[in-house]
């Protein structure tokens, strides 16, 4: 058990049977009145974030959500399939869970970090930054650098990001996973 009192961020507690995260909290102590807690809660398994307030004395059953390091293999069109890299066990995605995050910048042998509450996946942690090779892009134009031109570059998976003009066929450069935006030429 959990009291609001002891709320800190990135607490998961069960709330109405819901999955709950705390994203920020304030202890709140009026000159007049009782003490209580203001908290800023995200739903774990729809991502719907509300503020409410809360009684200190509060209390909430603690809810352990697992994080498993897993191996992204393939895709059959309707679900996508991860390995347990330590007991090798496959375990399918459903593309309502892969919908969630920018899947389309991952290819296939990357390590994913898979969420999952009482055995039900609900979310995937990709890595923060990966290295893909540039599959077609339009050459730049020399001079045409007054501003910062960018043009579309498709990617080994598929993606289409915004590039520097510089950047030609061929480059490997390194995406940020949580915007979908070049970063950098990675280095061989």
């Amino acid at each position: 058990m959990i009291m609001a009192g002891d709320f800190r961020n990135g607490v998961t507690f069960e709330m109405d049977g819901q999955v709950m995260q705390v994203v920020e909290f304030q202890h709140v102590k009026p000159g007049k009145g009782a003490a209580f807690v203001r908290a800023k809660i995200r739903n774990v398994i729809s991502g719907g974030v509300i503020e409410r307030t809360f009684n200190p004395s509060d209390k909430f059953e603690n809810a352990f959500v697992e994080r498993r390091d897993m191996e992204y293999l393939y895709n059959d069109e309707e679900l996508y399939y991860f390995m347990d890299n330590e007991s090798y066990e496959q375990i399918p995605v459903g593309k309502d869970v892969i919908s969630t995050c920018r899947f389309e910048l991952i290819k296939e042998n990357t390590s994913c970090k898979i969420l999952s509450y009482k055995g039900s996946v609900f979310g995937i942690e990709l890595p923060t930054f990966v290295d893909l090779l540039v599959t077609e892009t339009e050459p730049g134009v020399r001079g045409d650098t007054a501003t910062n031109v960018t043009k579309p570059a498709t990617l080994e998976t598929g993606a289409v990001v915004k590039v520097p003009l510089f950047i030609d066929t061929g480059d490997r450069l390194r995406i940020d996973t949580r915007t979908g935006e070049y970063l950098e030429r990675a280095k061989n």
